[in-house]
């Protein structure tokens, strides 16, 4: 076992990473209570910006990372390599800055101006690929890196990495179980489809009656950033579709439109991605006459600031 050969820098590296873990989930709920109102029916969100780097994806980076150190695939020896299309990117290189290790991602570059700025900020090497090929052409540069350098990185692969999904197993479902027994729905876009798969099989296990409604985009061309059109991109090695009791599909513009919306009735400032979570959960909510349905927001308006200045001008 690599554990019981550690030397002094791993046992830094082992000790930090428990000092950074206290920074990652048990994320507050938000009642949304003016965007839909129902007597019986009640939608909650979990505000996933309000841990380390300021999103979901710190959950998975987290447990990846700690996955790799454990097993002595990641260590200062080592780079820690993947493809983005920006969150998990960010959480890597925040929790790497923390454990002093070196991070290279493959980032579509029509990435926005603000990921761009925190991951150079997090000192993050950033190798910038195609726009038009999205974070499927982002894996595709991250794969041929890493064979031709296996000595050199420690491909972390989050699409295809089962400590993708288990840190929403062994946590985010937890958190929500434990604050909801109750629960009724689940709600939640697919990206890596990590947040959705990891949940959604541990509340199932919780209670088989619980129904998980996945959401994606209604087109491949679309602007939900982190989001995949499953019909017609490379679908995670992760994903499992019989998990999934619904699948709705969400319009960008109407995504676009919560954002107004959820800033002036509920005090959010939503990125498009939560706008459309919180959009599938109204949806499933208007559907029922009883339940208590709930979503995540992934992240805040933070790091979108184009989009903002064009719907708040």
């Amino acid at each position: 076992m690599y554990i019981e050969h550690l030397i002094q820098s791993d046992i830094d590296l082992l000790s930090r990473l428990r000092q950074v873990s206290q920074r990652i989930g048990n994320t507050p709920v938000h009642r949304v209570s003016n965007l839909f109102s129902r007597k019986g029916v009640r939608i909650y969100a979990k505000k996933e910006w309000e841990q380390l780097s300021g999103s979901v994806k710190a959950r998975a980076a987290f447990n990846i990372i700690r996955g790799a150190v454990e097993k002595g695939d990641l260590h200062r020896g080592k780079i820690l390599l993947d493809a983005t299309s920006g969150n998990t990117g960010i959480a890597y290189a925040a929790i790497a800055k923390e454990l002093g290790l070196r991070v290279v991602l493959c980032l579509p570059e029509n990435a926005s101006p603000e990921r761009k700025t925190i991951l150079q900020t997090l000192g993050a090497e950033i190798i910038f690929t195609s726009r038009f090929e999205g974070t499927d052409g982002a894996q595709d540069v991250a794969r041929e890196l890493a064979t031709s350098r296996p000595d050199l990185y420690f491909y972390a692969d989050q699409y295809k990495n089962d400590y993708n999904w288990k840190a929403h197993y062994h946590n985010t479902a937890v958190e929500i179980f434990e604050d909801f027994p109750g629960v009724t729905h689940f709600v939640a876009g697919l990206g890596t489809t990590g947040t959705f798969v990891g949940t959604g099989r541990r509340l199932k296990e919780f209670n088989p009656d619980i129904r998980l409604v996945a959401l994606q985009p209604d087109s491949a061309l679309h602007g939900l950033e982190g989001w995949k059109h499953l019909e017609t991109a490379v679908v995670p090695g992760i994903f499992d579709p019989s998990l999934a009791d619904e699948f709705l599909e969400i319009d960008t513009a109407e995504a676009y439109e919560i954002i107004q919306s959820a800033k002036q009735h509920e005090g959010l400032l939503l990125s498009p991605s939560s706008a459309a979570n919180l959009a599938g959960a109204i949806k499933v909510a208007e559907k029922s006459d009883a339940g208590t349905v709930v979503t995540v927001l992934p992240d805040n308006a933070d790091k979108y600031g184009e989009i903002m200045k064009r719907l708040f001008k």
